[in-house]
């Protein structure tokens, strides 16, 4: 559709943001139209625009140029929402409705105009006030399954491989990631934060010359294996879920990487919630482990389809998942740290009001996530994990 294009980037505001809705013509000629701020993330701005009459509404995500969480101090490139709008449209390509439609991007604004899920609810929130879920892992290990196959090397040709590299090269945001979760919490940096009471469980993470030679094995991982195109943040406030519909949203940090890191994004989010709401605790451990069982047995059929010589190979699937799976391990003990003492921590944890039980959950979160890097590769499947993680 044609519309006047802004000349220059500019924040959008309540008013600006339903111009932009009337421009794109996504409602009735003279609805009258409102619309609310109701971004809440760390990088974004987020509105949602409605149709006063009908209820109609749509979402307009536009990216600062800075880290909302830190402030113009720290500023960001505009072109992930770019990459957030292409990767939602690629992987809509293969898993459908596990993801919002895209109805308009527009780069040099940062801007994303998507599918209103107003009425889902963000996992998160819903299963910290015990909301039960039960399509959320059979969905999530959908959504894994398909997307990392697909943009890995068993599916693609070389050479559209190597270009959906070069689109979704994402070095700023990576170093988000690189900083936050493999490095900064592992030593005395600024960015971290955390209660005075776990000052020494800290210092002897910082003393623990092992578990930072396991974090920087993964660290390496992350910079170096371009396996398939993440999601980049998987967790569960990157997720709309309702009693049937499950949508994973804001691949901003979207970028080719390993096959493991979004499954163990996903697992350590679960995690948090299975520590702090211990009464749940066999729902969430179901979800962890049918997550891995549905991711498996997803990529599984997909590489069996697959005529490539390679993926015939006897053992060579088996070798594959086993790798991601122990990666997948360690890369959610990374999270626990990170979200426990690192930046930007998670509600799930936060939201414990009895100081003493939030430290100890806190406490519990840092043992569990360093023995899962450093016994990482002693977990050769799922019940195993599973067993592990009961032990907390």
């Amino acid at each position: 559709m044609a519309i006047t294009k802004l000349e220059t980037y500019q924040a959008l505001t309540e008013q600006s943001a339903i111009d932009l809705a009337s421009r794109l013509e996504l409602f009735e000629k003279g609805s009258v139209l409102t619309c609310k701020e109701i971004g809440d993330g760390n990088l974004n701005l987020v509105f949602h625009v409605t149709d006063r009459e009908s209820g109609k509404g749509i979402i307009i995500k536009q990216a600062l140029p800075y880290a909302k969480v830190v402030g113009e101090s720290w500023p960001l490139t505009l072109d992930r929402a770019r990459i957030e709008a292409a990767v939602l449209k690629l992987q809509k390509s293969f898993v459908g409705n596990l993801v919002p439609e895209v109805y308009y991007s527009d780069p040099a604004l940062a801007i994303t105009v998507m599918e209103d899920l107003s009425a889902l609810t963000i996992a998160r929130s819903g299963l910290i006030k015990g909301e039960k879920y039960p399509h959320l892992s059979e969905d999530i290990g959908t959504f894994l399954g398909k997307t990392l196959y697909f943009t890995s090397d068993y599916a693609l040709h070389p050479f559209k491989k190597k270009e959906y590299v070069k689109e979704f090269s994402n070095p700023e945001l990576c170093k988000i990631t690189e900083d936050l979760v493999f490095t900064d919490p592992f030593f005395n940096s600024e960015t971290n934060e955390f209660e005075e009471e776990l000052t020494q469980d800290v210092q002897k993470l910082w003393e623990d010359f092992t578990l930072k030679l396991e974090v920087a094995k993964l660290k390496k991982s992350f910079l170096t294996e371009g396996e398939a195109l993440l999601h980049g943040d998987l967790h569960t406030g990157s997720i709309f879920i309702g009693e049937h519909q499950t949508k994973v949203i804001d691949p901003e940090f979207a970028f080719y990487g390993p096959i493991g890191f979004d499954i163990g994004q996903f697992m350590a989010n679960l995690l948090f919630q299975a520590l702090s709401t211990p009464h749940g605790k066999d729902n969430t451990l179901y979800h962890i482990e049918n997550t891995w069982t549905v991711f498996t047995s997803t990529f599984s059929k997909l590489w069996k389809e697959s005529d490539d010589a390679y993926t015939k190979v006897d053992g060579y699937l088996e070798y594959v998942l086993q790798k991601s799976f122990q990666d997948s391990i360690g890369f959610a003990g990374c999270e626990c740290i990170r979200r426990t003492i690192g930046l930007a921590h998670v509600e799930d944890l936060e939201s414990i009001e009895d100081k003493e039980q939030r430290v100890e959950t806190k406490r519990a979160c840092l043992t569990l996530g360093k023995e899962l890097i450093v016994k990482r590769k002693q977990i050769h499947t799922i019940n195993e994990l599973i067993a592990l993680i009961q032990s907390h």
